[in-house]
């Protein structure tokens, strides 16, 4: 392949900071990475956030290609990167750019700040190897803005990870069909396994709809809903649930108020599924059926010991030493979507305050943060992690690994209100797991359509 039709790729730190091995994401092109991001990595590395654990990964897989017995004339001409299990493609050069030796020219920004440092790198860059195509990667969007303005024809975000071009065309767990579906069904044959009832139907009957496990199927004039157990052979195997029975069902002294949240009553409390992702708009009741469905599975039902709930931290509490008393004292005030979930759940008792601390006596209901996850194994818990919209998909692999044998996994979120800077709708951690694990037999994933908080949330929802 000649020179000129290899890619320059220069990154910025948020890329870094987001996939850690994104230098090996370039297949066949080369990587450029300005001392500025060095700088930045640096100051990041030894804070006390979760961040700096992946900025100490870059620095280290940074170092296994650029140390050793690398000259400096090597660095700035480029090293050809190792061979890699897991990147077998990638096979250009990766280089560091000593940006601070750039003079100030008549088209650069002022070198006032890092954003425009880096971008002076890379107008540099394309200016030198004129007609190569020089690519600027960064995930901060004012960042793209400013460089096109600068005159670097060709920005990107970074989208490796990502698996959807638009939220729209996300799973959402299940599949609604016009009419009847028992509608010109010829070819069905059904079994009794105690008191489940099992469908085995021809896909080519179903319909060209590409179904995954545990996808639940319903139609628009019927009581049928089902959930699909297997996909072999061309055929389905379903199992029946029926609309009625779904809206019947009552966890924790709670019924479902529309179809959306039957189905994910159901995968709440099937023991055979051990992740369950709850994704939907504020006010459709992700929460609050997450912990009673958990509250039965432990305390009605003893399959498991424990509640643990979780979730991300805004950034001004990601050291939560600032908050007086134990964790679990300082995450209370994080957490207080699942408090205001017990409330509801025992509003009609005596005394809520008692039977509410009685409950989490009872259920031993722990508050953890996330950053104190990693290393963990938790037996044989239900663990629910609230607001994971905000997490990249580093962070969710790190806490779905923490799971052991008999623990039950509850994520729930709500795309449209992402609070990180550098995280949009298609490359959220919660959007990576819900493509990522659609075929895995043991997860489900329902997107509770509507809003049930109040008509006033509704109406806010729909015209704000």
């Amino acid at each position: 392949m000649e020179q000129d039709d290899r890619k320059l790729f220069v990154l910025d730190t948020n890329v870094l900071l987001h996939e850690p091995l994104a230098i090996y994401s370039f297949k066949e092109n080369d990587v450029v990475v300005p001392m500025t991001v060095l700088e930045e990595l640096d100051q990041i590395k030894d804070r006390k956030r979760d961040v700096s654990r992946d900025a100490r990964v870059a620095i280290r897989a940074l170092e296994d290609i650029l140390g050793g017995k690398t000259t400096p004339e090597q660095i700035l001409q480029g090293v050809k990167l190792p061979r890699r299990e897991d990147h077998g493609d990638a096979c250009g050069t990766l280089s560091i750019f000593p940006d601070h030796q750039l003079k100030m020219t008549q088209d650069s920004l002022p070198d006032s700040n890092n954003d425009n440092r880096i971008i002076n790198t890379a107008l540099h860059l394309q200016k030198i190897h004129h007609p190569r195509d020089v690519v600027l990667v960064t995930k901060d969007i004012n960042m793209r803005l400013k460089a096109k303005g600068a005159g670097i024809k060709q920005v990107e975000d970074y989208r490796t990870d990502q698996l959807i071009d638009d939220i729209r065309f996300l799973a959402t767990g299940f599949h609604q069909f016009k009419g009847d579906f028992w509608e010109r069904k010829e070819h069905v044959s059904t079994e009794s396994h105690g008191r489940h009832t099992v469908h085995t139907i021809p896909v080519a009957e179903v319909g060209d709809e590409n179904f995954y496990i545990n996808q639940y199927l319903l139609d628009e004039d019927s009581n049928f809903c089902a959930r699909v157990l297997e996909k072999t052979n061309g055929d389905l195997k379903l199992l029946d649930l029926g609309k009625d029975r779904l809206l019947n069902m009552e966890v924790w002294g709670i019924r479902p108020k529309n179809i959306y949240q039957g189905m994910a009553m159901q995968a709440l409390l099937d023991p055979d599924i051990d992740l369950v992702i709850l994704t939907g708009p504020a006010g459709c009741g992700k929460t609050l059926l997450a912990m009673a469905a958990a509250l039965e599975m432990v305390v009605e039902r003893g399959l498991y010991d424990k509640i643990i709930v979780t979730r991300n931290t805004p950034e001004i509490a990601e050291s939560i030493g600032f908050l007086p008393g134990t964790e679990e004292e300082k995450m209370t005030p994080w957490l207080a979507a699942i408090t205001d979930s017990l409330e509801v759940l025992h509003k009609n008792d005596v005394n809520p305050s008692g039977s509410m601390n009685y409950i989490m006596d009872k259920a031993n209901v722990q508050f953890k943060s996330i950053n104190f996850m990693r290393g963990r194994s938790i037996q044989n818990s239900v663990v629910i992690l609230d607001e994971c919209q905000n997490l990249t998909a580093s962070q969710i692999k790190t806490m779905i690994t923490r799971m052991g044998e008999g623990t039950k996994l509850i994520c729930s979120g709500n795309l449209s209100q992402i609070d990180s800077n550098y995280l949009t709708a298609v490359t959220s951690g919660l959007t990576y797991i819900v493509e990522r694990f659609k075929d895995f037999e043991g997860s489900a994933n329902i997107y509770l359509n509507g809003v049930v908080r109040s008509r006033l949330a509704e109406f806010a929802e729909e015209n704000l």
